[in-house]
């Protein structure tokens, strides 16, 4: 596993090190703050399956943080840490697999990494848009289609659409594994929300869903692509 560890305070970050060192976990990157954590993940070539970050920091909290690095990696298992039990809702809304009260011991920190190995099994993505000043916490079940309008990118549920702040590339990554598939340059469809498929000039495809009264065209490239993953599901079923 690879983990990125965030704390302003030098002495709590060598301490969090040697503690996963004890653990059995020794691919650790460290950064003492926000904005080095953040150059740090967009420089990796690997990327990180988790991140614990301290909240109450210098130059940049760890909430904020947070957010950024689920921009980088949206499957990214985020563990908050801190002296302040307040912290803990803010923490969780930002989606956070599990929040360590300092000071902490070496059993509660593999408590928390047992959480995330085990949710590495059956991983769940959730991703946090708005609408207006209301924050939606959005699973792959909740979405009927992705949408990118020039530099916005949004969310189709029964909240209605709500704005994502990732690229639309990001995403598909993200959902691809959930029954997802992009038809258009501009749209990612969630297969099992689908209700009718109506033939378009150009051998293109319209959708139709169940719940919503919307339909979507895909490009001549997107049909010709999702025809190809319905023949593969057909061939592995």
């Amino acid at each position: 596993m690879r983990i990125l560890i965030v704390d302003d305070e030098q002495l709590a970050l060598n301490r969090l090190s040697r503690l996963l060192t004890e653990l059995g976990y020794t691919d650790i990157t460290a950064a003492t703050s926000a904005n080095q954590a953040l150059e740090a993940a967009k420089g990796s070539k690997n990327g990180f399956d988790a991140a614990f970050l301290d909240i109450s920091m210098s130059g940049g909290g760890g909430i904020e943080l947070g957010g950024e690095l689920k921009k980088v990696y949206p499957d990214i298992f985020i563990v908050y840490q801190t002296a302040f039990e307040e912290y803990a809702l803010k923490a969780f809304e930002v989606g956070a697999v599990d929040y360590l009260l300092k000071p902490y011991d070496k059993t509660t920190l593999k408590r928390s990494i047992e959480r995330i190995e085990g949710n590495k099994k059956n991983v769940i993505p959730r991703f946090v848009s708005k609408i207006g000043d209301t924050k939606l916490l959005l699973t792959p079940s909740d979405i009927y289609y992705v949408k990118a309008d020039l530099s916005e990118t949004m969310l189709r549920s029964q909240e209605g659409f709500s704005y994502y702040q990732g690229k639309i590339s990001t995403l598909e990554e993200s959902l691809r594994p959930h029954s997802f598939a992009r038809i258009h340059r501009s749209y990612i469809i969630n297969l099992n929300k689908i209700k009718e498929l109506i033939p378009a000039p150009q051998s293109r495809i319209i959708f139709s869903f169940t719940g919503i009264n919307e339909r979507i065209e895909s490009s001549k490239e997107g049909a010709k692509r999702f025809r190809e993953t319905i023949e593969a599901s057909n061939l592995t079923n």
